[in-house]
């Protein structure tokens, strides 16, 4: 299923400096609408065409919830395009308010978090076992069982502590614990801490959600995610934005070229 259909770009308030980011990214400047007709889109592009900036901004607009980080409203990473986000038209397939959108940073950010949580968690039974330590049983049972349910089902739901896995196997676990039916995903280079095997683990946990009517919008430089059968690609290297067919971008012509001849590459270092 599609939720997001479109994205429309209206003219920028009075008050708006155009000359400056992010009203200054080519794709603002040309007023570049994008529709999405496949439940996954990628968005690639060298650093800087502005795939981050859209991102940010459609995240913003639909007002997500930020993986591991503050209300979208309140996210002060996210100050820097209210604006370009309020400019924003959305049309909706099906409104959904399942779904997330996450940037590397703030998979690191979540982390953290849940590591304190679980660490205040833990001070709390210590404490209460401590309180209730001359009671019998039933009585240090029933006040400590409600905390052994937090830590438990935290526990249950990521599989231990994300902290003391590789970043991979945590990322994945992640995104296997919080990937549910009918989302409304947007992932900002998810590639950045997975191996090539892992990457195709992820092909296979979008493929699943998608066959239960989530959607995926990627900016990503992994050839491998580009892959994914039946994805739309959208080039920020070109103004507008472009569909573009996978073994035609640079991410896949330039792996291909280097895997074919590496030297031709290294002997200019």
């Amino acid at each position: 299923m599609i939720q997001l259909r479109r994205v429309e770009l209206r003219p920028p308030s009075q008050a708006a400096n155009t000359e400056a980011y992010p009203w200054s990214v080519p794709f603002v400047q040309a007023r570049a609408d994008l529709t999405l007709t496949t439940p996954v889109t990628f968005l690639v592009g060298e650093n800087g065409s502005g795939k981050s900036t859209w991102m940010e901004s459609v995240a913003y607009a639909a007002q997500m919830i930020v993986a591991g980080s503050d209300d979208v409203s309140t996210d002060a990473t996210l100050a820097h395009v209210r604006g370009l986000g309020d400019a924003l038209r959305l049309t909706w397939g099906k409104r959904t308010r399942k779904g997330f959108f996450l940037r590397a940073e703030d998979y690191f950010g979540f982390v953290r978090r849940l590591a304190h949580l679980r660490s205040a968690l833990q001070q709390d039974l210590d404490e209460t076992e401590a309180e209730f330590k001359d009671k019998s049983d039933w009585a240090r049972g029933l006040a400590t069982g409600h905390q052994r349910g937090e830590i438990r089902q935290t526990f249950d739901r990521y599989g231990g502590h994300l902290d003391a896995r590789s970043h991979g196997e945590s990322f994945l676990t992640f995104f296997e614990s919080r990937f549910v039916p009918a989302g409304l995903y947007l992932l900002d280079e998810p590639e950045a801490a997975l191996s090539p095997l892992r990457q195709l683990s992820l092909l296979r946990l979008i493929r699943e959600k998608v066959e239960r009517d989530a959607q995926f919008i990627i900016a990503t430089h992994s050839p491998i995610l580009l892959a994914l059968p039946g994805a739309t690609i959208f080039s920020f290297d070109v103004t507008p934005p472009a569909p573009i067919a996978w073994d035609e971008t640079e991410h896949v012509r330039l792996t291909r070229d280097f895997l074919n001849r590496p030297q031709a590459f290294l002997k200019h270092l």
